[in-house]
């Protein structure tokens, strides 16, 4: 019985991984991306405001302050 489980262990924890390293890429390139253009840091803020908080968090911990102010003063700039 153990035998004939393991070419389905093997395939689902191919495809745990492989999902794994998909959602790894995914979040590197979404970063990159905010990272690199305030316009698509306004559409994530108004699509999933939650992944742009995770943004700002993560750039502050890591000593870069001032992005979301500067975001928010360009914002509210365009508005009028």
């Amino acid at each position: 019985m153990a035998r004939t489980m393991e070419p389905l262990a093997r395939k689902i924890f191919k495809g745990v991984v492989a999902a794994e390293v998909v959602g790894v890429f995914g979040a590197y390139f979404l970063f990159k991306k905010m990272d690199s253009s305030q316009d698509f840091r306004q559409t994530m803020s108004k699509t999933f405001p939650f992944i742009l908080e995770v943004y700002y968090k993560s750039m502050e911990q890591s000593g870069m302050h001032g992005i979301r102010e500067k975001d928010q003063q360009k914002w509210l700039e365009s508005k009028s």
